[in-house]
């Protein structure tokens, strides 16, 4: 695996001792083993399962989503939902692809806006 400083294990590691939580403790908050959780950070594993990278997130105070994003994963409520409606999501991710993330907040509120008018 790489030692890229913007990879899953790098970015965890900084962020866990940036919030000064020793390996072993972080590893029982997480639930996973502290020489699984030192190779991950030293990427020679890779990232853990999507709900570990959850419990990471949460104890890290993260978006779980950008972590999951970090790990090469992808939620899978998100995945569900693309399953469902590939045709659609796929329309959809290509026209937002160029959006900044201004544009693609204002769209997520739109969208949220029509699904509470369509429930009134």
């Amino acid at each position: 695996m790489s030692n890229d400083n913007s990879s899953f294990g790098t970015t965890v590691r900084r962020q866990r001792e940036e919030k000064k939580i020793g390996l072993r403790k972080f590893a029982q908050m997480v639930g996973m083993s502290p020489t699984y959780l030192s190779k991950v950070e030293r990427n020679e594993f890779k990232p853990p399962t999507e709900e570990k990278v959850r419990a990471i997130a949460r104890v890290l105070g993260r978006d779980p989503d950008e972590l999951l994003a970090l790990a090469g994963r992808v939620s899978s409520d998100l995945a569900d939902i693309i399953q469902r409606h590939p045709r659609e999501m796929a329309t959809l991710l290509r026209a937002a692809n160029r959006l900044s993330a201004e544009e693609m907040q204002r769209l997520a509120e739109e969208v949220q806006r029509l699904k509470k008018e369509e429930k009134s």
